[in-house]
């Protein structure tokens, strides 16, 4: 089994592609991260997270809550007042998510060392 994306339409069948396709986004893990520490209305999330855009976060939150990682709950005032919280699926992800952020907590230096230190091979560069 690869996890490269393939062209086969049968591919949607691997757990592991997808499921991570889904986490692995540039929100995903973020989101969930934020909601550790309890229910969330969208705009103090957005605060916390910083430089993600009003879009993006929604349908972020829109595909967490499709894959039942996340609930929503609209309450009737004016404007409408949404709060977002972790399901028990969600909250089962906080154990792995916590050992990648220490992970990369751990080794954020030595990373950004190997990147700057890495040179391109000549075989590559022409291309």
């Amino acid at each position: 089994m690869t996890l490269h994306k393939s062209k086969d339409p049968k591919s949607g069948l691997c757990p592991i592609r997808d499921v991570l396709d889904r986490l692995g986004d540039r929100w995903s893990l973020l989101v969930i991260h934020e909601l550790e520490g309890g229910t969330l209305r969208f705009t103090e999330l957005r605060k916390r997270i910083g430089d993600v855009s009003q879009r993006m976060l929604a349908q972020t939150l829109r595909r967490l809550e499709q894959d039942g990682l996340v609930s929503r709950e609209v309450f009737p005032t004016v404007p409408p007042r949404v709060e977002y919280t972790l399901t028990p699926l969600g909250h089962s992800l906080l154990l792995p998510l916590g050992s990648m952020i220490q992970w990369a907590l751990d080794n954020h230096d030595a990373v950004r060392a190997a990147r700057a230190a890495y040179v391109a091979p000549m075989a590559y560069a022409a291309n």
